[in-house]
């Protein structure tokens, strides 16, 4: 691991005066919803890195596979070809970075080259060696809910709840102490846009699994079916989603655009501190 890599130290619980974390995201990929092919050349990807850092980002989470409906599957080895140059020299830059993959080995290869979080989009249900090897790298898991397709009958909350309890089992029996295991709802995977925001409403019902959340909207579709506007115009809605999601108890959000979102932490943790310096 890289020596200038930082361990990830989560904030402070949303209860108290706490400031959210500010999740940067850096897509190396041709084909991502919102940003596909602007930052999958090593140069490009480097230097809206240190633009994030820039405006405030607490960690930069790195994905080299579009996970948008309908977008193709890469193979592990390409994968891998296209964060091999990115992830050491991002590590370097002093915040902690988190390897967006479901794959094992791509979480094993990012975190000796300096990643200290795997963000898995399957919850570590996918790739049997996933909870091992994550435990074996000592970074920090965030399990998603995710589901192959939405059901506009299922029960989504409970749905939730059995697939976190899956997850924790799975990291708890890996190793993965409970201080590193973080939760995401999983805003667009297999939901119907009225279950997004059924579970934006309700986000706070999953402190009772006694883990952090993470909250991941940015211009997403359930903004864009509400304001009928096009990815690039979404940062006002993605804004005001996750801003619910800090109040309902979210200790992270993941978001393209850092400063606003950065700026709108810090005034939340201001009113909550109920003090500014």
């Amino acid at each position: 691991m890289s020596p200038d890599t930082k361990s990830y130290v989560l904030p402070a619980s949303s209860g108290a005066a706490a400031r959210p974390h500010v999740m940067g995201i850096l897509n190396v990929t041709p084909d991502s919803f919102s940003d596909g092919g602007r930052h999958d050349d090593a140069e490009a990807a480097l230097a809206h890195a240190r633009l994030m850092i820039a405006e405030g980002a607490d960690i930069i989470d790195i994905g080299a596979e579009s996970t948008r409906p309908g977008s193709a599957p890469v193979s592990q080895e390409q994968e891998w070809e296209r964060l091999q140059r990115i992830i050491e020299p991002v590590a370097a830059l002093g915040v902690p970075v988190s390897i967006d993959t479901y794959k094992a080995e791509t979480a094993r290869l990012a975190c000796a080259a300096g990643a200290v979080i795997i963000n898995d989009v399957w919850g570590l249900q996918k790739d049997p060696a996933m909870p091992e090897i994550a435990a074996e790298t000592g970074a920090h898991v965030i399990m998603m809910h995710n589901r192959l397709e939405a059901e506009p009958a299922a029960d989504i909350m409970a749905d939730m709840d059995r697939w976190f309890e899956r997850s924790m089992d799975l990291a708890d029996r890996a190793g993965i102490p409970r201080e590193k295991q973080i939760l995401d709802p999983g805003f667009g995977f297999g939901k119907t846009m009225d279950q997004n925001f059924l579970v934006l409403n309700r986000l706070h019902e999953f402190a009772k699994h006694g883990l952090p959340i993470l909250a991941g909207a940015s211009r997403k579709r359930m903004i864009g079916a509400v304001l009928n506007v096009e990815t690039d115009e979404r940062l006002f809605g993605s804004l005001a989603v996750h801003l619910i999601a800090m109040q309902k108890g979210a200790d992270i959000v993941r978001a393209h655009d850092v400063r606003a979102h950065a700026d709108a932490a810090r005034i939340l943790a201001a009113a909550r501190a109920e003090r500014v310096l």
